[in-house]
């Protein structure tokens, strides 16, 4: 396993580029594909795209300040102390590699957003109190829990058809999280693979002369000093823990209310506003609280210019009909055994393209809805393929990585040649599941 990921890493060191380069050949390879495969014109593929390019501005705007809030809210002196004293139980660098997976698949499974930026802030502070252990494997370790995400408690498929009034009730109807989320072969499928991704991850660890170690100072975050001394009234507010105060209790308040009626709705919104106003109360001083803003967004550029690249890809698959034939392939070759199987290989290969769960499903559903309906399939299990397939290859796609290796400060050519291995096991684990369940 050691010389296999030894040659993995090499690979993706090598030929693995910038995930802005990644990006920018994904929308040539689209482009092209469309007007070879669909009827659309190089004029149309060029308007699709730039019709799309901002399609995606108010979720990159939600997974920047994922990033930010997150980012800040690691550095406040309380929390540091939790993660310290969490990392803290990873005595060797093996249990340090199952701790992080483990804690990290977990809150993934609770909830994407928070499961992707505790994650990487928990390795990022077992790496600072732990120096011998692979800074490259232990992100990938943190970034691997990203894989059960859709089938747990956040994923926006099955929630999104467990609602009322969505797109295609009409065809399907209101499918409860019973038969989707809690079903007997999706808990299996998220058990198999909360047992043995940890243990992957472990195998993978390299001989001590290949381990990639970092220096731990370069993982600490800076502090902000107070002000002493006669303040001016202006310096006295920046400095005053009142205001932080009033602005946390504010969000306290709403967030209480939001979860006694509306129940344990953990939507990203609420997760990006539970770090902010935790973050505003941590840090004790509003001066503090924007230094460490400050410090924070110089780790989201690749998120900022990246993500309208994906938006225009989106619109080039969809308009132009491309995601349809992939889909459509598929479904010619399945019958009633192999179509969860094949849905979910053909969400997988999709997902490169589209990597948004709910763009995902608006594109791949009237087609794989209507074969199901054709087939006998349960819509439920349909459901379920698609979101498996989006989060199956999100392990070799760096969209999805950026906020971990923004916060890690590594590239994605650093984590891919672990992940690829982590792909291969859970594609394994979930075909399993979908076949024979």
């Amino acid at each position: 396993m050691k010389t296999l990921t030894r040659f993995s890493n090499t690979l993706m060191e090598r030929y693995l580029p910038d995930p802005y380069i990644f990006v920018a050949i994904l929308t040539l390879l689209v482009f092209g594909l469309g007007v070879g495969l669909t009827d659309s014109s190089p004029l149309d593929m060029v308007v699709y795209w730039g019709d799309g390019f901002w399609g995606l501005l108010a979720f990159t705007m939600q997974m920047v300040i994922v990033l930010v809030a997150g980012h800040v809210l690691a550095s406040s002196p309380v929390f540091k102390k939790l993660l310290s004293t969490m990392a803290r139980g990873a005595k060797s660098p093996g249990s340090a590699i199952l701790l992080v997976t483990f804690v990290s698949l977990i809150a993934c499974w609770i909830n994407w957003g928070f499961g992707l930026v505790i994650g990487a802030l928990f390795a990022k502070e077992i790496a600072r109190q732990l120096p011998g252990v692979d800074y490259r494997l232990l992100i990938a370790s943190a970034y691997s829990g990203f894989i059960v995400w859709h089938g747990g408690l956040g994923g926006s498929i099955p929630l999104s058809i467990a609602t009322e009034g969505h797109p295609f009730a009409e065809q399907i109807g209101i499918i409860a999280t019973s038969e989707t989320i809690f079903s007997t072969y999706n808990l299996l499928i998220v058990a198999l693979l909360i047992i043995t991704v940890p243990l992957l991850n472990r195998w993978m660890m390299p001989k001590k002369e290949d381990t990639f170690i970092v220096d731990p100072a370069l993982l600490v975050e800076p502090t902000v000093a107070e002000e002493i001394g006669d303040l001016t009234p202006a310096a006295k507010m920046e400095n005053s823990y009142v205001l932080s105060i009033l602005i946390g209790a504010l969000g306290l308040v709403y967030l209480g209310y939001h979860f006694a009626t509306k129940g344990f709705d953990l939507n990203l919104n609420i997760v990006n506003l539970i770090f902010v106003i935790l973050g505003i109360i941590l840090h004790g001083t509003p001066k503090r609280f924007l230094a460490a803003v400050t410090n924070a967004v110089k780790t989201a550029g690749g998120i900022i210019i990246q993500f309208p690249f994906y938006a225009g890809i989106m619109g080039m698959m969809v308009t132009s009909g491309l995601a349809g034939l992939m889909s459509e392939a598929f479904v010619s070759i399945s019958n009633e055994n192999t179509f969860p199987l094949f849905a979910f290989y053909a969400a997988g290969i999709v997902n490169f393209f589209v990597p948004s769960g709910g763009g995902q499903w608006a594109v791949q559903a009237p087609i794989m809805l209507d074969a199901a309906q054709t087939l006998g399939v349960s819509y439920s299990k349909t459901a379920m393929a698609i979101a498996w397939g989006d989060a199956w290859t999100n392990m070799i796609q760096p969209f999805w990585a950026l906020p971990a290796l923004a916060i890690a400060g590594l590239r994605a050519k650093d984590i891919m040649g672990y992940c690829l291995f982590v792909l291969i096991l859970s594609g394994i684990v979930i075909s399993f599941g979908l076949y024979f369940f």
